[in-house]
């Protein structure tokens, strides 16, 4: 029983992971493309495009923290010990990103302005690189002893995979941004957003085939599952769709379905990472023997129990509650004397 419960919870951490990736991906694409916005008043329409959306997203990620501290604590010490440096950045990035957020329109000032609006691009541009090279990372493996102790240096983040993953990472963002832009802009500068919209695109498709190429040729591990569970190729194939479906809704003018590709893309790379690192938790470049599993990281089966009785209760609410708010707040964005 308790090995099917951490089973059920490695699938729920996977949904709270693609959730977040999904909802704040846009947020954080549009922080990277908010310094190309031709004016101030552009400028300011980007931010309240996300604006109501921003806090309630991250809560995924806060949700995402806490369920894999209760459900696989070995996991999230290990990490948490291993990566203290990059996850100490990404909380700065994001604390500074959101202060930059709600600061920026303080002030009728261009210097006040110009320095919370490289805040916003920076805080945006630095976690969702973070996000990415951490992927890379976890998937390469990382120094662990017998005890469970890790020790990543500085040099193990400069390696092709977590530096490709981050650019991927980025990439994807910006497109998932300026595709979500699409949908609150109008006039000119919906027409800038669609040349963003196009570029994004072309550089994540250069990121997805280097980062896809090096996965097969230097993790054989990653395509393991795949073997054993030969079903699983079918959602690469959807995500090729996917990623080609982009450029057919964009040419047709319809940044709605563009948006739920890029949305299915995410979804679908998320899965395949998850795919990729079962039943893994932590993988060990020391000796496999000693990497955390969902089996030997987890908590004990009562534990797994009345936290699934919680996340069943709880979980209604949380998808009502951003269900709701993406509802109040969909259409153009009109700027009033309360926005950002």
């Amino acid at each position: 029983m308790q090995e099917t419960l951490a089973i059920l919870w490695f699938g729920l951490l996977g949904v709270l992971l693609m959730g977040y990736v999904v909802l704040d991906g846009f947020d954080l694409g549009v922080g990277i493309l908010h310094p190309l916005a031709p004016g101030d008043r552009e400028r300011r329409v980007l931010m309240n495009s996300i604006g109501p959306l921003w806090d309630g997203n991250e809560v995924w990620l806060v949700t995402f923290g806490g369920a894999l501290f209760a459900a696989f604590p070995v996991a999230y010490a290990t990490v948490f010990s291993a990566f203290y440096g990059p996850f100490t950045l990404l909380l700065v990035a994001l604390i500074f990103r959101a202060v930059s957020l709600e600061f920026r329109s303080k002030v009728k000032n261009p210097a006040w302005r110009g320095v919370w609006d490289y805040g916003f691009f920076g805080g945006s541009l630095l976690a969702a690189y973070l996000l990415g090279a951490a992927g890379g990372r976890t998937m390469l493996g990382i120094p662990l002893d017998q005890d469970l102790r890790a020790t990543v240096a500085v040099r193990d983040w400069v390696h092709p995979l977590p530096l490709l993953s981050g650019a991927l990472t980025v990439t994807l963002f910006c497109l998932h941004g300026a595709i979500f832009l699409l949908l609150k802009t109008e006039g000119g500068l919906e027409r800038v957003v669609r040349r963003w919209a196009w570029r994004s695109y072309g550089a994540f498709v250069a990121c997805y085939v280097a980062c896809t190429a090096y996965v097969v040729a230097a993790v054989p591990r990653a395509t393991e599952n795949f073997a054993i569970h030969p079903w699983f190729w079918i959602v690469p194939a959807l995500n090729l769709l996917a990623i080609a479906n982009i450029p057919r809704a964009l040419r047709g003018g319809s940044p709605r379905y563009a948006f739920f590709s890029s949305a299915a893309t995410i979804l679908a790379l998320a899965f395949l990472f998850a795919v990729a690192m079962f039943p893994n938790l932590v993988v060990s470049r020391t000796n496999a023997a000693w990497s955390v599993t969902i089996f030997n990281g987890c908590s004990s089966e009562k534990t797994l129990g009345i936290m699934l009785v919680i996340a069943l209760i709880g979980m209604p609410f949380v998808i009502a509650y951003t269900t709701v708010v993406y509802w109040v707040f969909r259409g153009k964005v009109k700027l009033d004397e309360s926005s950002y």
